[in-house]
């Protein structure tokens, strides 16, 4: 059955021959032939690009098309048939639909979105001792993976969580990030203006439905095409019907706070 969703497609004439994209590919989905990477099968690929970090050439990139869907028993049958370990998880077909808002349950085939928890390099009071003239101290970052549409509503990490949803572009804008906003929180990160707007709206809702988050704190850059995310998240709150303390705090270009207040009431989308 075709679908649609995300898709490797390769680019020929970028590509040489290399390979290094072969095992980049956790599902066995790429081999090369007649000198060129190619994709063994549309059912083999999840289309969510961890080989593209291996091209040297830049011959890799994702789409979005009409395609069979991923089969993840065929994956499984096709790594064996390599000699190749079989993933612990692999998403499920349904969540990698576009416009689908079903969670990728258990993470998926890539071990970038395989879900981690684990303690802090430093507490907030080994931080505190750190001298305020060093380079950036310990990450406080406690979990994984930590990108919306990667995040199943029921991950472990999330229960009776104090959240912090931050923009992309705040992270890199925001000096001391770590130690200002991260102590005492579960992040989960995405860009309200390239990816999915109803995708996040759907999936957080399913979060603030079942996973008893405590507070929100939304990081959302001064420019207009960030100030979406905290529509989506009012509007999230609204569908799922969940009384939630939450407060926006808006970042400038330069990385001083602009302003720090209660979250606005939900507008459509």
């Amino acid at each position: 059955m075709k679908v649609l969703r995300k898709m490797i497609s390769i680019d020929e004439e970028l590509c040489d021959g290399c390979g290094q994209c072969v095992p980049g590919c956790e599902e066995g989905a790429l081999q090369i032939i007649d000198g060129k990477a190619r994709l063994v099968a549309e059912k083999y690929c999840d289309g969510l690009g961890a080989c593209l970090g291996e091209c040297p050439t830049g011959a890799l990139k994702v789409i979005e098309v009409e395609a069979d869907d991923f089969d993840p028993e065929a994956v499984k049958e096709l790594l064996t048939e390599q000699g190749r370990e079989v993933p612990d998880h692999m998403p499920d077909p349904k969540s990698l639909h576009i416009g689908s808002s079903k969670p990728a349950s258990g993470g998926c085939g890539c071990a970038g979105s395989k879900i981690e928890a684990f303690a802090p390099a430093a507490s907030p009071c080994q931080q505190a001792n750190v001298p305020t003239d060093t380079e950036a101290g310990p990450s406080q970052l406690t979990h994984w993976p930590i990108q919306i549409r990667l995040v199943p509503a029921d991950a472990p990490f999330l229960k009776g969580a104090d959240l912090l949803l931050t923009a992309d572009c705040v992270a890199v804008s925001l000096p001391g990030y770590h130690e200002r906003f991260l102590p005492g929180k579960k992040v989960l990160m995405g860009c309200p203006k390239f990816d999915d707007v109803q995708l996040y709206a759907q999936r957080l809702a399913e979060i603030f439905s079942v996973s008893g988050i405590k507070s929100i704190t939304v990081l959302e850059m001064e420019v207009p095409c960030c100030s979406n995310f905290s529509r989506i998240v009012a509007a999230a709150l609204k569908e799922a019907g969940a009384d939630i303390p939450a407060e926006k705090v808006i970042v400038k270009r330069t990385g001083e706070i602009k302003a720090r207040t209660s979250l606005d009431q939900p507008v459509p989308l």
